[in-house]
């Protein structure tokens, strides 16, 4: 079967069925993660070497399993379908997204602030509409990168074990990745990773929102804000993103009861809930154009 229709099967089951309800595979690899965290970081004592080793036992093996059952006959192209699916989020980011726009429309900015406080680790209590739609628009754009976009890059590359690990690595990154005392160390392998792993996806998610939106502003945004952004792949996407939307994002944000002023974003007004429904169409089409890159060009091949 083609990449293009095998793709399309995992963004079909994405469509219908959303994440799993009652047992999610990555939730049990997070627990297994926070145990390894707790042998190989005690105490947030644990050295770069040990959140190397962390890494390896976490995503190796699973990742050398599933190229072993992508190579069984008859049933390889499912394992490739199901792994594809259960590391997509395309359904469950829009599920996060649109309470926050829905709450925003009806003036009740508690319950945006609630929702949105989901999706993103700032602080949200005492964010006005603006700063719950300008959060929730840069959520939508980045996470549609790292677990949409990045995960289909991964799987046209190297198929089951492809995806398996960039979405393991990235799983590790939100868990293990923070500059702070714990694990400003033992979390430098994952973070590190993730960022290679992210690196040609996200400048092609960059590239994609430009072509879809905006284009010039997109492309000059990215250019000239990208560099500013403190995530190397975040920049780009977010950057991109906010000049084919025509809005206005970044900008302080309180993390963890500290202030960071962090580099404005795009160009145009301030956000409000329309753009979160239009940063969400902006992943969709894009989606559909990259099924369609992958469809036409098994067809090309064949």
């Amino acid at each position: 079967m083609s990449l293009g229709l095998l793709t399309l099967g995992a963004v079909a089951l994405d469509a219908l069925f959303g994440e799993p309800r009652r047992w999610h595979p990555l939730v049990a690899f997070g627990n297994f993660a926070h145990r390894l965290e707790r042998r190989f970081n005690p105490g947030g004592r644990g050295w770069r070497s040990h959140g190397v080793s962390a890494w390896v036992l976490a995503v190796l093996p699973l990742s050398l399993l599933a190229w072993l059952l992508s190579q069984l006959p008859y049933i390889g192209w499912l394992v490739g379908v199901v792994a594809l699916y259960a590391a997509i989020g395309l359904r469950s980011l829009n599920e996060h997204a649109e309470p926050v726009a829905d709450a925003l429309e009806a003036g009740d900015l508690d319950e945006a602030r609630r929702r949105v406080g989901y999706m993103v680790s700032r602080e949200t209590r005492e964010l006005d509409e603006s700063a719950v739609a300008r959060a929730a628009t840069e959520s939508v754009l980045e996470n549609g990168s790292d677990a949409v976009f990045a995960a289909l890059f991964w799987f046209a590359v190297a198929g089951a074990p492809g995806v398996v690990l960039y979405r393991l690595s990235n799983t590790l990154d939100a868990m293990w990745g923070y500059r702070n005392a714990r694990f400003e160390r033992f979390g430098w392998a994952a973070a590190r990773i993730d960022d290679v792993l992210n690196y040609l996806p996200a400048r092609l998610v960059a590239l994609t929102y430009a072509l879809l939106g905006r284009t010039r502003q997109a492309l000059r945004c990215w250019r000239r804000q990208a560099p500013r952004w403190d995530s190397p792949n975040a920049g780009p996407v977010m950057a991109a993103g906010a000049g084919a939307l025509g809005v206005a994002l970044g900008g302080a944000a309180v993390y963890h009861g500290e202030r960071h002023e962090r580099p404005l974003l795009g160009e145009g007004p301030e956000a409000s809930a329309r753009d979160i429904r239009r940063a969400m169409d902006l992943v969709r089409q894009g989606v559909v154009l990259w099924l369609a890159i992958l469809i036409l060009g098994g067809w090309l091949l064949a």
